[in-house]
Formats: C-alpha cells, structure tokens, sequence
C-alpha cells in the first residue's frame, strides 16, 4: 500500500496544495513564492528520498511568515496522514549532516507527542530576502502537526546558509529513518502497545 497523503489548507493568508509520498525518490516539484523555502524543502525531498509536490500561495506583501508556518502544517500533517497508525515505522531517526563550515544534529522519535527543541544560531538575520527565524517557525509547525518529538542542533557554523541547508538535508534523512518499516513489527514499536 502505497503511503502517500494530499493535504489542502485555505485561510485568509494562505493557499496550499501538498502531496507526499514516504517512499519516493526524491521528486521534488515546489512552489511556493520564496526562493529560499523551495530550495529547503528541495534538499528535504531529495535527502529523505520522498516525492513532494507542493503549490503555495501566500500574503507575502506582510512577508514570509504565515506561508512558512503553514507549509509547515501542511507538511506535518501530510506526513502524519501517510504513516497512518504508526504500525511498523522505526519511529526514530538521527542524523547528523555537515556542509562545509556548519555541522547540524536532528533527532527525532514520531512518537504522538509533539516537541520541538531547538538550538540553532544563524549568523545573520537573513538569508537573501528570507527571515532565518522562519527555520523554527516552520520547524515548530512540522513537528506539532505529524506528532513528533523533534530536536535540532548545530554544534557550529560560520555561514547561515551553510547552517540552513544542513539542518534540512539532516531533517530529510532523520524522517526517513524514522518512517522505515520494520518487518518485523506487528503494531507501534511501543512497550504499551499503542502510540
């Protein structure tokens, strides 16, 4: 059974149209007006080896943060819907990326109890045109909206969008560790039975 998911979220900020295959081949085919967004969740796609087709549209006039954030959503609950009831996936994922100057740590249990640890300094306020604080605000949606326990450090960087793509290409690689079946699971890799 194919684990995919298509999620549509219309508000008086945002329109959004995502579809997300888990078991892809990093097919990524973004829009969503900000450069710098796409090209993030780009290095995601490509890095998880999932498919992601994704059309967004925004009230960038008053900036970036309202599609950020609800990309976001759209992406954590995409995500949620293709796992389902969590029977079989690994559940956690590790992985630690560098890119140049910049190392990044991302950890992750999909777990039902969503949190979000961040410890990430960029050097700059931005990125081009592109808020760097926007990388938690989108981190923060993801991990509430697919119900996992996300924790993301970088260690050191000298560059912000060096620091930037680690953590995303860390984040791709986590998630799919953490979305793997294992067959030899039955039901959520869990003492109590139930996640």
């Amino acid at each position: 059974m194919a684990r995919e998911a298509e999620v549509k979220r219309t508000t008086q900020e945002t329109a959004i149209e995502l579809g997300l295959r888990i078991d892809g081949q990093g097919r990524a085919s973004i829009d969503t007006g900000i450069g710098f967004l796409d090209h993030m969740l780009t290095l995601w796609t490509v890095h998880g080896l999932f498919d992601l087709d994704l059309m967004a549209r925004g009230d960038l006039a008053v900036g970036a943060h309202h599609t950020v954030e609800d990309v976001g959503i759209c992406l954590g609950k995409a995500l949620a819907q293709a796992i389902g009831d969590l029977s079989g996936i690994r559940r956690y994922g590790s992985s630690s990326i560098p890119m140049e100057d910049a190392l990044a740590h991302v950890n992750l249990d999909i777990c039902n109890r969503p949190y979000l640890v961040y410890r990430v300094k960029f050097l700059t306020d931005k990125i081009g045109a592109f808020d760097t604080e926007l990388v938690e605000e989108f981190l923060r949606a993801f991990a509430v909206n697919s119900g996992m326990t996300l924790h993301v450090q970088v260690d050191h960087g000298k560059n912000s969008h060096h620091i930037a793509e680690a953590v995303f290409k860390a984040l791709g690689r986590a998630v799919d560790l953490a979305t793997q079946l294992d067959p030899r699971l039955e039901g959520p890799l869990s003492s109590k039975g139930i996640l």
